[in-house]
């Protein structure tokens, strides 16, 4: 990841819109699973830790996290949580059959061979347990926000559920996310793609928002949020995918 962008991410991950209504999604499918407090949990990416603080509230006692930051992983032991290091997502440095539940939110674009680390989330999976994954959605939607966080590719459902059961992982679940956003966002890449060219630095989407607008914002999603706890979306600016290892 950009170090620029790697550093404005670990400050506002924790209040801005879009990683708490990500994060409010990712629980709420956390807490549909019905997992007992004692299942063992490892997030793959818990950069700073905001998930993982969260899930430990909700009585969660087997938390692990990693993360390829090396600065994440130290605000995450600055806010005191336990468990956490700097690790290759394609590269476990965990026993077989070692968790319950593997939650990986927008890291599997970060790497190469998708395959590799596919396989490594499935092996230190328990039989029967349950990956939760959060990807970027429609590689027409490729943008400069996708080079700047030094994303491999973009994903369609079917080719996120594909790519699970090459794993040896029965999907359960597939569905687009944030959908509110998905047409503006199709509309400016897509007229970006057919102006001139532009000779400037590469640059994220998060722009900033005064706290009104930011709460208006989360509360978009998170309504979808609720929504998707029941249905499931054909389009969206993000896909995830609810998968098991075979008991």
């Amino acid at each position: 990841m950009n170090i620029e962008y790697e550093l404005k991410y670990h400050q506002i991950e924790e209040n801005y819109w879009w990683f708490q209504a990500r994060r409010d999604m990712v629980f709420q499918l956390v807490q549909d699973l019905r997992l007992p407090v004692t299942a063992p949990i490892l997030e793959i990416g818990c950069s700073g830790g905001p998930l993982l603080q969260r899930l430990s509230a909700q009585g969660y006692r087997h938390l692990t996290g990693i993360d390829v930051s090396e600065a994440g992983i130290a605000v995450a032991q600055a806010r005191g949580i336990p468990n956490v290091s700097c690790m290759d997502g394609a590269h476990l440095d965990f026993p077989d059959a070692s968790f319950d539940l593997v939650i990986a939110s927008d890291v599997l674009e970060h790497i190469q061979d998708e395959a590799q680390a596919l396989r490594e989330w499935t092996r230190v999976l328990r039989p029967g347990g349950q990956l939760v994954v959060f990807v970027p959605a429609f590689q027409f939607l490729w943008g400069k926000h996708d080079e700047v966080n030094q994303h491999f590719r973009r994903y369609t459902a079917a080719h996120l559920a594909q790519r699970l059961h090459q794993a040896g992982l029965q999907v359960r679940r597939k569905s687009y996310w944030n959908v509110g956003l998905f047409f503006p966002t199709a509309a400016v890449r897509l007229l970006k793609r057919l102006l001139p060219a532009e000779d400037q630095p590469l640059k994220d989407d998060f722009f900033a928002t005064p706290p009104l607008l930011n709460t208006v914002l989360r509360g978009i999603i998170t309504a979808e949020n609720r929504l998707l706890r029941a249905l499931n979306a054909p389009v969206g600016v993000s896909v995830f995918a609810l998968a098991r290892k075979a008991a």
